[in-house]
């Protein structure tokens, strides 16, 4: 039975603004996330940007980037550990210089454990990664990760990035966040997102689609690559130059995706197909 996280929880309050208006009763029954072609785009569109200007407000205050709300903002929040490459953006500062440069910004937040010497590793070398990047692609790591950072970076972000070890990634429930929020996911096909991605649809994969043969295999680089070429091909000019395309891209995350992986769905199938048999 597939994870499901909280609707209401996990939905930023102009989100929910929005849907109580266009899809009522919503709360309590997210399949009706579905019927989100009743959203006029614009005021979809209008909703996400004032939940991502709260972010850069945030991401002001606490490291003093200034950041524009017309370019496209990456974000990744989440358990700071080893398997979870939140370093692999960084790979090759230079070509992403290159791709993102006047075109992307990058939010960065989450914790390492205490003994997780190798994650707190990975912390140092995103702050390093952020200087090194500084005057021409601006990013920022905020300190003091908790929940309601949390829903902060997931809905003000315009595309959700995770970049997992496969098969490490059990579930991945901050993606399925990003997309009650309207946000689309940019991930490795692994855990709940090997069910939720459609190609160029609800978001987009990085790496090659899971085979038996590459289980416990990992290639950093090829996935670099794969990133690198999506982001420089495919992701940014869609959002610099086809507004109507990149919302339609919002609406199925929201509809296909957040209609399906939430908790209601996952407590009513554990109750049928777990609990009673």
């Amino acid at each position: 039975i597939t994870n499901g996280v909280h609707t209401f929880t996990w939905t930023c309050p102009e989100m929910a603004a929005l849907y109580d208006a266009h899809l009522p009763g919503w709360a309590n029954d997210p399949e009706l996330l579905v019927r989100v072609d009743n959203i006029p785009d614009d005021a979809l569109w209008e909703a996400h940007q004032t939940a991502k200007t709260r972010l850069l407000a945030l991401v002001a205050r606490l490291t003093g980037a200034v950041m524009s709300p017309d370019i496209l903002t990456i974000g990744f929040a989440r358990r700071m550990t080893q398997y979870k490459r939140a370093d692999l953006l960084f790979s090759d500062i230079k070509r992403l210089t290159d791709i993102g440069e006047g075109r992307l910004q990058i939010v960065f937040a989450g914790k390492a454990h205490p003994q997780d010497e190798p994650g707190q590793r990975i912390i140092q070398r995103l702050v390093q990664a952020i200087q090194a990047l500084r005057g021409r692609v601006t990013a920022a790591f905020l300190p003091d990760y908790n929940m309601d950072m949390a829903l902060t970076v997931i809905a003000g972000s315009d595309l959700w990035l995770n970049t997992p070890r496969r098969p490490h990634e059990a579930s991945g429930t901050s993606g399925m966040k990003a997309t009650h929020n309207g946000v689309p996911n940019f991930s490795v096909l692994d855990g709940w997102w090997i069910e939720g991605h459609v190609e160029g649809v609800t978001g987009w994969s990085i790496g090659p689609p899971p085979r038996e043969s590459t289980l416990t295999e990992s290639d950093d680089t090829r996935d670099a690559h794969d990133l690198y070429e999506k982001l420089e091909r495919v992701i940014v000019p869609l959002y610099r130059e086809n507004r109507h395309g990149w919302i339609a891209v919002m609406k199925h995350a929201i509809g296909k995706n957040a209609s399906f992986f939430n908790c209601h769905r996952m407590m009513r199938r554990y109750v049928t197909e777990a609990y009673l048999r």
